[in-house]
């Protein structure tokens, strides 16, 4: 982060509208339309393992995780992960990733999915998920969806849809 000092939080019910003007700014109304977003209409993200990125009193970035399913076997789903512009390329999101997959794998979690670039995301251990393994709801580009072992071996005879995890609906 160079010259600025950097805050980690977990997010809070009371950061909630805070992270929607965010998300509002970042990604625009079409970000409705995404798979991602299917999954996430009737299971609420996992606010112990979503965090905020502070400098003083500015939110500066976002990441949050949504309790899924792959077939059977339980995962999260990571995003969105959202930085606001100026603060791009300063490590924001590096952070905000780190942490998110430290406190999942702390709190016993084996499994990590997200639609985003392999490019970006591969530097915390995400893969490209092998072709046929997963689907999604709605349009998805599967050469995005990626997923990250917690717990080596995790991801080794899984596949099926995803889908939100229905004992944690709303």
């Amino acid at each position: 982060m160079s010259d600025l000092s950097l805050t980690i939080l977990a997010e809070t019910a009371n950061d909630a509208q805070a992270i929607e003007r965010l998300h509002e700014r970042t990604f625009g109304p079409g970000r409705f339309v995404l798979s991602a977003y299917r999954l996430r209409e009737h299971v609420d993200h996992l606010l112990e393992l979503s965090f905020t990125a502070w400098i003083g009193t500015l939110l500066v970035g976002s990441v949050r995780q949504l309790p899924v399913t792959i077939g059977d076997t339980s995962a999260l789903l990571l995003g969105p992960l959202t930085v606001e512009p100026p603060f791009r390329g300063r490590g924001v999101g590096r952070a905000l990733l780190e942490r998110a997959l430290k406190d999942a794998r702390e709190k016993g979690h084996r499994l990590v999915l997200l639609v985003g670039d392999e490019a970006y995301y591969s530097r915390v251990g995400f893969k490209a998920v092998p072709k046929g393994r997963a689907t999604m709801p709605g349009p998805v580009d599967y050469s995005r969806l990626l997923v990250a072992e917690l717990v080596d071996g995790a991801f080794d005879g899984v596949s099926g849809p995803i889908r939100p995890d229905w004992s944690m609906a709303r």
